[in-house]
């Protein structure tokens, strides 16, 4: 392994040494850092050029790290989490006067529930204030927050890194909604009724939105599909025009029905409760910005 003065060492190059690490792809390495396949290519080549090893090895569609990155993933890691410790104890946050730009993950449902309210009190409060929302995995939203590509996730996330410390802001369950005078559904709800209804399924990347569908499952409960969607905000309108019912959270449900279109009515199956959440990196645990947000998303959402 070549020797090289550190002070010539561009922390970048880390930073896509770790994203790779973590993601073991190319592709992946640079969407978590906002950068186009060839830049985490040329960095990659720098960082084999530097330390005199291929680092990654490409075995199928994985990039599989050598014994040289192995060990140097250890202290890699440490240093950046030393040097941004460093720098958070001595930044500072004004949300009036900050302007900065925070990343968050969350799922389609939780962008309906979340953001319409956070920007509404955002307008007030730290008006230059800036969001850039993804939706991913479990797996890859992990090393995402631990490498800093995304500072907060929000909703239902089970199977997230020990080292994403959370706050459950609610619980929340799953209730039908059906339009208001439909013809055939009262004010409660029987399985022979759940039965015979007609639905809108509306597939969602929200971590708990297959838990219902595997509740009905269990029962042996199977449900007349009319329209599948590949996304869930058009399903109320759909429902507000037909007979159609459509499964959903409870917490959107409500959303929905702020003008009282809708009939929201309890299932007579047990539906799994899941705790919404708000979780960020205890790497970042520091960071006065985020904590700021952290603290101000609780504030809002949380009914606890």
């Amino acid at each position: 392994m070549h020797s090289r003065n550190p002070e010539s060492i561009d922390l970048n190059l880390l930073r896509v040494f770790l994203a790779v690490w973590e993601s073991h792809s190319l592709t992946v390495a640079g969407e978590h850092l906002g950068l186009s396949q060839p830049a985490v290519s040329h960095a990659l080549r720098r960082l084999r050029d530097l330390f005199g090893d291929p680092l990654f090895a490409r075995v199928g569609t994985s990039m599989v790290p050598t014994d040289a990155a192995t060990q140097l993933h250890g202290p890699i890691d440490e240093a950046l989490g030393i040097i941004g410790k460093a720098l958070q104890t001595r930044e500072r946050f004004e949300p009036g006067h900050a302007s900065r730009t925070f990343r968050l993950a969350m799922s389609d449902m939780s962008e309906f529930y979340f953001l319409p309210p956070l920007l509404d009190a955002l307008q007030r409060e730290a008006p230059q204030i800036r969001f850039d929302v993804a939706q991913m995995a479990v797996d890859s939203l992990s090393s995402a927050m631990r490498s800093g590509e995304v500072d907060l996730a929000l909703g239902y996330l089970p199977g997230l890194a020990t080292e994403c410390e959370q706050t459950v802001l609610f619980d929340d369950d799953y209730v039908c909604m059906v339009r208001t005078g439909h013809p055939t559904i009262g004010r409660r709800l029987s399985l022979d009724s759940v039965r015979s209804l007609r639905y809108v399924f509306a597939v969602s990347n929200a971590t708990g939105h297959g838990l219902a569908e595997d509740a009905f499952s269990r029962l042996g409960i199977e449900r007349d599909i009319v329209l599948r969607l590949p996304h869930f905000t058009v399903a109320p309108e759909i429902v507000r025009s037909t007979d159609l019912a459509l499964v959903l959270p409870r917490s959107i449900a409500h959303r929905f029905n702020k003008s009282r279109a809708f009939r929201l009515l309890p299932l007579p199956v047990a539906m799994p409760v899941i705790q919404v959440c708000v979780y960020s990196h205890t790497r970042f645990a520091g960071d006065p910005g985020i904590a700021w947000l952290r603290a101000l998303l609780v504030r809002m959402f949380s009914q606890g």
